[in-house]
């Protein structure tokens, strides 16, 4: 069934995130999409909002799905094949999307300078990380590699797309308010 031990010993949490998340959705969905849960009103994702939000928007939150989904694949797969080496490639032009498009995206800090915020600094150093990190891979610098990538997929995609979900911002609308 899975072809590396790594795959392996994540079936039993994929399997539980399926069993628990199914009668979960099927709950809100028949609730007319309400529950309430630890002081949390919890209902169904509003995707209309995402629908109406601007295109480079639309294009950051795909490019950053994209990114996170073949980021754990990678992480969790074997390194150094003909398929990480593809799948690193859309992650390279995934992140680096992701990156770009957020310097269109004024919405924390719209009166500041050019309209930019900490949050920018990330997408920044994502600019810069992504080509030495692909240098090093080049290079058969392993470990500069490992580290570079690693730290862009937590900085750029775990940090940076947890802070999308505090109270004001957009996911939080989606899924919270």
């Amino acid at each position: 069934m899975f072809r590396h031990a790594r795959f392996a010993r994540f079936a039993p949490s994929i399997a539980a995130l399926v069993l628990l998340g199914v009668p979960i959705v099927a709950y809100l969905a028949a609730d007319g999409g309400r529950i309430a849960l630890l002081g949390f009103s919890l209902r169904a994702p509003d995707f209309g909002l995402l629908a109406a939000a601007p295109t480079a928007i639309q294009i950051h939150v795909a490019a950053a799905l994209t990114a996170l989904a073949i980021g754990i694949v990678l992480l969790a797969g074997i390194k150094g094949t003909r398929l990480h080496r593809a799948l690193g490639w859309i992650w390279v032009l995934a992140m680096g999307t992701t990156a770009v498009s957020s310097f269109f995206i004024h919405t924390i800090n719209p009166d500041g300078p050019a309209g930019l915020s900490f949050i920018h600094l990330i997408s920044g150093w994502t600019v810069v990380s992504l080509p030495m990190a692909v240098h090093a891979a080049r290079r058969h610098k392993v470990q500069a590699h490992r580290r570079a990538m690693t730290g862009m997929f937590v900085g750029g995609l775990i940090v940076a797309g947890a802070l999308t979900f505090l109270p004001g911002r957009l996911m939080w609308a989606i899924f919270f308010s």
